[in-house]
Formats: structure tokens, C-alpha cells, sequence
């Protein structure tokens, strides 16, 4: 059985007859819940914003080391997939760790991808640095993002994550310029570097990132046994109380040479209880590290594959393998719109205003606006998702046939409002599974759409080669005829 997103957000509390109560959490819609949103507002622009920006750097890779379009391509490409491709793996992280210490640990490996980059001899290496480590960096703090969003809204949860993906679009702005003048003023070497700097407030992001129910943990060794420590030791004390007794029968022996014997030997045994006590320490430390780690691994594991699989559930099966094809066709647009412009001979009008800014500025009102909706209570989120869904598939198909810029604009504008709907995933995701398996059932989601967001625009630009082609000879074939009828007559 899941749990019910509508049983979240409770304390149980101990009533006059001792029966459990549900409480409702007060953070739950309010409070903190709003600065859960402005945190992953902010993930969104640094990690995502930026990733829709790297066509600048992509620039400068190709004049620093002189490759293919094709290899180098790959270094935005693995970025951008891992990414998403590690989210089933950073549930564990997540189930392990807490959604705090995730996020900061991935803002600081994010930000060590961004400065190993700057120092790279080829693409090669950026493969590693920036599409491996970075991308790595971005998964572990974009999945708590997106998880703890969901923890604490339960009514506006559709708004909220609206509200919070925002961020994707306003940070396609923000990073394609910052990159742009960075590289201008001190080279893309040097706009790494400072970029890596800027990725760092991922960690004050993670940080803002509270768990919905703080509460002591019993089996911390930290500030129980700090509190616990007395300042001498149980034998120590023992020791001098029989001293001391012994001193008052033979008649008060208590010179200044007694008490000086007396403190050297009782100083090596405070050390030796001491140093005892700090191994008693580490052991309590490591053992309760080593449970938590066990724990994590165990939930993680019986999520994915035990008897409470997220495979049993059919729904979620048939989701995933939507999430497969669904990510290429709001990526698509962004790679094969400008060679369709250059196709129609529309660089002119789109040099005045980009079909991709206005896929991005579109798609932030999307979000907003088709979070407000599904929040209404007559309406199903379920409804709005698979309309907003079918839209987009049917704007990409009717997006070739357009050969005016006003054409392609309505079109894009339709793509941008339609695409929205990404962030009701969380929402429908939840809905299927539960909050208690969010964490895991996103991570393949987005795990799906990395592999989506891989092989979806190669998969586009070969079918349009091969669909070019087989115009080509029709029309050859079509051009060979015409003179043999007219030699007939």
C-alpha cells in the first residue's frame, strides 16, 4: 500500500484518553513552506538556467579546441543527461542523508565541476569535469529541490511547484547573459571560474532546506553524551573519596607533598578516561553512521525492488515509459529551431526577437497559470496534465508545417504554455505513489527524461535527414518522369 499524499503533514499527538490524533503541521501551505519554494526557485536558475545556457560556452569550446560540432556537443549533452539520469541513485542520498545535506553536498561538488573545468587541456577532460562531475553536482541538488516543494504543500501544490520551476525560464535569461559577458570581459576560462563561485549558493539553498518535522534524535551521540560527560569520572571520584578516608584515619595526613602525590596520580587517570571516553565516542558515532547509512539503503532498496516495489504499481510503470519520449519534445524545439530558420530564410526577423526566447518566456506564464488551474477544486490535475500534454505533441507535429515567422511564432507560443505542465510531474507523481515514495518514484522520472532529453533531439535530426531524403529522390523520380511523357507526345 502508498501512502496517501492527504495523510502527510500530520503529528501525531498523544489525546486526554491516549488515542492518536492527527495534528496538521504548521509549515503545512505556509511559513517555511514559502521559503522551500524561493530555495528551489533559485536551484532552478543556477542548475537548469545555466544548462540552457551553455550554447555560449559550447562556442568558446569549439574556437579553444578546434573539434567537431558533434564531440563537443557531448560535454553540454552529458551535463544536462546525468543530471537527470542519477535521480534514482540520489534517492538514496536522499533517504540516507536527509534533502539538506544532499543539496549542499551536490552545490559543492557542482561548484568543483565549474572550477576543475577552467583549467581543461581538451574536451576530454570537460567530459569528466564538467559533464560528469558538474552534472553530478547539479542531480544531487535538484532532486531535494523538487521533493521537499512537495513535502510542504498539500492544497497549493500544484502552484507552488509552479511557482518554484519558474525559475528554469528566468535563469535562461540570466545565465545566457551573465555567461555572455563573463566570457566577453574575462574570458570563458575565467567565467568558469567565477561561475563556480556563483554555483556555491546551491549550498545556502540546500541550507533553507529544513526537515518538515525537526525533532532530536535519540541515538545521537553528539550532544547526549556532551551533556552526559561528568567532570571527573566515576572511578576518579571513587578513588579520592576512599583517599580521603583513608587520610582521616591515619590521623588527617595532609601535607602539601600528600596532595601533590595525590593529583599527579589522578591526573593520568582523568587522561587515560578521557582518551577512553573520545573512542567510546567515535564507536557510538560510526555505529549510528553505519545504521543510518543501513536504514537509507534498506528504504531505498525495498522501495525500488522489495515488496513494496514501485514496480508493482502498473500506473507508474505506464508513466515511466512516458517520461521515456515526453522530455525530447520540449528539448527538441530549442536544437532544430534555428536550422529550421535558416531552412525558411527567417534569420532576419528571428535575429530581431528568437522563436526560442519566446518558447522561454511563455513557458514561465505556463507554469504559473496551469498550477492555478489544477489547484481549483472542480478541476483534476490529471485532466489539465494530459491536455497541456497533447498540446505540446501536436504543436511539434504541426511546427514543420509553418514557413512564416508569424506561423512559427503562434506555434511557439503554444509549445512554451503547453510545456508548463512539466511542473505538475511532481503532482501526478505523488498521486500515484504517495509522499513517502516520492523521493524514489521522481528520481526515475527524471531519470527517464534524462535519457529522453539524450536521445530524443539525435533521434529528430536523423528521422528529418532521413524523411529529406527520401523527399529528395521522390522528387528525382518525379523530375525523371515529367521528360519521358513529354518525349511520348
Amino acid at each position: 500500500m502508498y501512502t496517501s499524499h492527504e495523510d502527510i503533514g500530520y503529528d501525531f499527538e498523544d489525546g486526554p484518553k491516549d488515542k492518536k490524533t492527527l495534528k496538521p503541521h504548521p509549515n503545512i501551505d505556509g511559513g517555511w513552506a514559502w521559503m522551500m519554494v524561493l530555495s528551489s526557485f533559485f536551484v532552478h536558475i543556477l542548475i537548469m538556467g545555466s544548462q540552457m545556457a551553455l550554447g555560449v560556452l559550447n562556442v568558446e569550446w569549439l574556437e579553444e579546441f578546434h573539434q567537431s560540432r558533434g564531440l563537443t556537443a557531448w560535454v553540454s549533452s552529458l551535463s544536462m543527461g546525468i543530471t537527470l539520469i542519477v535521480g534514482p541513485f540520489i534517492g538514496l542520498f536522499i533517504n540516507t542523508c536527509g534533502c539538506r545535506q544532499t543539496a549542499i553536498i551536490g552545490g559543492l561538488v557542482n561548484s568543483l565541476g565549474w572550477v576543475l573545468s577552467a583549467y581543461a587541456a581538451n574536451v576530454h577532460y570537460l567530459f569528466i569535469t564538467f559533464g560528469v562531475a558538474a552534472g553530478l553536482g547539479s542531480g544531487m541538488a535538484y532532486l531535494p529541490a523538487v521533493v521537499m516543494v512537495g513535502r510542504y504543500f498539500q492544497k497549493r501544490r500544484a502552484l507552488a511547484q509552479g511557482l518554484s520551476t519558474t525559475g528554469t525560464g528566468f535563469g535562461t535569461f540570466l545565465m545566457t547573459v551573465l555567461l555572455k559577458y563573463l566570457c566577453a570581459e574575462y574570458g570563458w576560462r575565467n567565467a568558469m571560474l567565477i561561475q563556480g563561485a556563483v554555483s556555491l549558493n546551491l549550498c545556502v539553498c540546500g541550507a533553507l532546506m529544513r526537515p518538515l518535522s525537526p525533532g532530536k534524535n535519540p541515538n545521537d551521540p553528539g550532544e547526549k553524551d556532551v551533556r552526559g560527560l561528568p567532570a571527573h569520572s566515576t572511578e576518579s571520584v571513587k578513588s579520592t573519596g576512599q583517599q580521603g578516608r583513608t587520610e582521616e584515619k591515619d590521623g588527617g595526613l595532609g601535607n602539601e607533598e600528600t596532595l601533590c602525590d595525590l593529583q599527579a596520580q589522578e591526573c593520568p587517570d582523568q587522561a587515560g578516561h578521557r582518551k577512553n571516553m573520545c573512542a567510546l565516542r567515535i564507536l557510538k558515532t560510526v555505529s549510528w553512521l553505519t545504521m543510518r547509512v543501513r536504514k537509507g539503503f534498506e528504504d531505498w532498496y525495498s522501495g525500488y525492488f522489495g515488496t513494496a516495489s514501485l514496480f508493482t504499481n502498473r500506473m507508474f510503470v505506464a508513466f515511466i515509459f512516458w517520461a521515456l519520449f515526453a522530455y525530447s519534445s520540449f528539448v527538441i524545439p530549442f536544437i532544430h529551431l534555428p536550422e529550421i530558420v535558416n531552412l525558411y530564410n527567417l534569420s532576419e526577423q528571428n535575429d530581431v526577437f528568437p522563436l526560442t526566447s519566446i518558447i522561454a518566456i511563455v513557458h514561465i506564464f505556463g507554469k504559473v497559470i496551469l498550477g492555478v488551474i489544477a489547484d481549483l477544486p472542480c478541476i483534476s490535475v490529471w485532466n489539465v496534465f494530459l491536455l497541456a500534454n497533447f498540446t505540446l505533441v501536436l504543436s511539434i507535429f504541426i511546427l514543420p508545417l509553418m514557413h512564416t515567422y508569424a506561423g512559427l511564432a503562434v506555434i511557439c507560443a503554444l509549445i512554451g504554455f503547453s510545456s508548463g505542465y512539466f511542473s505538475l510531474m511532481p503532482v501526478v507523481t505523488e498521486d500515484l505513489v504517495g509522499i513517502e515514495h516520492l523521493a524514489n518514484a521522481y528520481g526515475i522520472i527524471i531519470c527517464a527524461n534524462g535519457i529522453s532529453a539524450l536521445l530524443g533531439p539525435p533521434f529528430a535530426g536523423k528521422l528529418s535527414e532521413v524523411l529529406r531524403a527520401q523527399s529528395a529522390c521522390t522528387y528525382g523520380a518525379l523530375c525523371y518522369k515529367v521528360p519521358d511523357k513529354e518525349e511520348g507526345f
